[in-house]
């Protein structure tokens, strides 16, 4: 009865296999769109939260450089106080103290604190 059992068993395993390979056949594993939503969906989060902030933040300090004027108190990266004595082209002339002026990089000053009025360019 013992080697019945085994051999009924297997046929019915050996003919459950063809139409388990028939099933999966039906399904390959979804189309071109069930595909690409994983990826469309990553790259839609990358782009909201890391990429347009990213560009929000670089275009608000293009427009605090480019709206530096003298008299203005700013902040440097490194921490340096001052007010704008000169803007030039690439740099900009910082009073930190009494008669003490430092030459700094625009792209190096990230905060300006007090806007001033205009002051006359005649000194």
């Amino acid at each position: 009865m013992s080697n019945k059992l085994v051999a009924m068993l297997m046929g019915a395993a050996l003919t459950a296999l063809p139409a388990a390979a028939q099933e999966a056949a039906k399904r390959p594993g979804g189309g071109m769109f069930e595909l690409l939503i994983m990826p469309i969906g990553l790259v839609a989060i990358f782009y909201f939260l890391l990429i347009r902030p990213q560009q929000q933040r670089a275009k608000k300090h293009a427009a605090l450089i480019t709206g530096l004027k003298r008299g203005d108190t700013v902040v440097t990266t490194g921490g340096l106080v001052g007010k704008v004595n000169k803007v030039f082209d690439d740099e900009v002339s910082l009073e930190v103290g009494e008669n003490v002026r430092v030459r700094v990089i625009k792209s190096m000053i990230i905060e300006v604190r007090g806007k001033a009025e205009p002051v006359a360019a005649n000194d």
